[in-house]
């Protein structure tokens, strides 16, 4: 009860409170300004010397690349469920065990079957000959054989007309949307450049108006029989923005993703009168033999008597979807992460709390292996978890963006803002730039921060993040440079390290 004293004492208003005082716990809490956020900065203790000694470490000595470089290009892309996502969880667990990290082991937790794409054939057979590029949707069956023949173009036909003329679908590819002609052609801002709010998460999914409501049209296509369906994106310049999902039925119509070029090119020449004539052969497999998620967890055991048992936690999601090799998304954060735990055991640090590393799968399904272990260990429903709860200090997340780390997201919680903002200062002079006081959603900390825990995520940089790589064909190892892949190490190693020598756990933002 001591530490939650201590945070209770620490803590400060979210930043929907402007004015007026906090009541918790019977303790009067004044609201956090910039002038005092500044001033606890300030006061907030820095270990130089040991930054110095990380950052030569993680320089002079760094295993980042080989990481990066085995997950990336010799692995490849490892959807949740599949035999290479698995193989990358036990290649990890062995990279966990090589650097001596201690209570290394595997978690399991109820996903499903898995999925593989086992060959593809697309493309323009009249009247001339054109590769398409495309990807199928994760997820998404085989076709029945190669279907070859004209494609029906229904963009501009009402529910009612698919009803009707079925019969003329049936067994055929079908092209259900106009031709698509808004991209995602702009990233979001960078949160650490400028002062204006920027909008959190993924950006928003486009799709070209027609008759027919897309949640809809599934079930209609279904219904008449269709052979595959090809559908647009909003990605441009050969970009493809592929996702899938893991409940798609067995008896689905199969879906293929174009190049959105590609796909209005077909439309248009069948407007035209063309006889366009396509060949396509979707060929997946199911993988219903081991139907688990994995978790992997390690550890540098805590030394101090009084507060070895509470928790910092370092995490990052391994799985990727399946066209391209998920490098930026996310084994970038899973190698800086292995490499921040490398440097510190390099090191010889003995940290007085332990420092617990998590590598999560069935993030891309919605953050499933970290919710999986939070309702298993950290559940705010359950009475036997509440040692647990009370002893995680923090949780720290490597997700979203590509690069290095600018900084982190605060979660509305300027307490712990402050303290992030002294121990950042020192790593500026290797490319952090700073901390910000918003949110962000849809990655791995918020099954921390759902549960009443203290989780952040990193910031870093989203130039052609939302335009080009995340969730495309084109997040490949080239996306990333060793400089940054180094840097992430290092101020992941830097703030693990901090939170887990500091007197008081880190501040949790209380509940308005």
């Amino acid at each position: 009860m001591r530490h939650r004293t201590a945070f209770l004492t620490s803590a400060f208003p979210t930043s929907g409170l402007t004015s007026g005082l906090f009541l918790a716990a019977g303790l009067l809490i004044a609201p956090v300004t910039p002038l005092a956020s500044a001033s606890l900065a300030a006061q907030e203790p820095v270990d130089r010397a040991m930054i110095d000694r990380i950052i030569a470490e993680g320089t002079d000595h760094s295993q980042v690349l080989a990481s990066f470089n085995y997950l990336s290009n010799v692995i490849g892309p490892r959807l949740t469920g599949s035999p290479a996502a698995k193989r990358a969880v036990d290649w990890t667990t062995d990279r966990m065990r090589a650097f001596g990290l201690s209570n290394v082991h595997q978690e399991t937790w109820d996903f499903g079957r898995g999925w593989t794409l086992e060959g593809l054939t697309l493309e323009m057979t009249a009247p001339r000959y054109f590769p398409i590029v495309g990807y199928p949707e994760a997820w998404t069956p085989s076709t029945r054989g190669a279907i070859e023949g004209a494609p029906v173009y229904i963009g501009d036909w009402s529910a009612d007309q698919i009803r009707a003329r079925a019969s003329e679908l049936k067994g055929r590819v079908v092209l259900p949307y106009p031709p698509m002609e808004t991209f995602i052609e702009a990233d979001r801002p960078q949160p650490a450049d400028t002062d204006a709010r920027v909008p959190i998460g993924a950006p928003r999914f486009l799709r070209p108006e027609s008759q027919v409501d897309r949640r809809e049209l599934p079930g209609l296509l279904q219904e008449a029989g269709a052979g595959a369906v090809l559908q647009p994106n909003q990605g441009t310049e050969g970009t493809l923005f592929v996702l899938g999902n893991q409940n798609t039925k067995d008896d689905a119509v199969p879906s293929v993703i174009v190049a959105s070029e590609h796909y209005d090119l077909i439309v248009r020449m069948i407007q035209a009168g063309e006889p366009v004539r396509l060949r396509v052969d979707v060929k997946t497999k199911y993988w219903d033999q081991d139907t688990n998620g994995y978790n992997i967890l390690a550890e540098i055991p805590g030394t101090d008597p009084d507060i070895g048992d509470e928790v910092v936690m370092l995490g990052a999601h391994l799985d990727s979807w399946h066209s391209a090799t998920g490098a930026t998304d996310n084994a970038d954060g899973v190698s800086s992460a292995l490499e921040a735990m490398r440097i510190l055991k390099a090191l010889g640090v003995k940290p007085r709390r332990t420092i617990r590393l998590a590598i999560w799968t069935g993030e891309e399904e919605g953050l499933l292996g970290s919710r999986a272990y939070v309702a298993e260990h950290l559940s705010p429903d359950d009475p036997a978890d509440a040692a647990a709860r009370n002893n995680l200090s923090v949780y720290f997340n490597h997700d979203p963006g590509r690069g290095g780390i600018y900084g982190w997201y605060a979660e509305e919680n300027p307490a712990t803002k402050a303290i992030f903002d002294a121990w950042l200062e020192p790593l500026k002079k290797i490319g952090a730039k700073r901390n910000v006081i918003d949110a962000i959603g849809s990655t791995d900390h918020k099954a921390f921060t759902a549960a009443g825990l203290p989780g952040f995520n990193t910031i870093q940089d989203y130039q052609g993040y939302d335009t080009h790589t995340h969730h495309t064909n084109q997040d490949f190892y080239e996306r990333m440079s060793e400089a940054d892949l180094r840097e992430g190490a290092i101020v992941m190693a830097t703030f693990i390290y901090e939170a887990a020598m500091r007197d008081q756990k880190i501040p949790r933002a209380p509940v308005s």
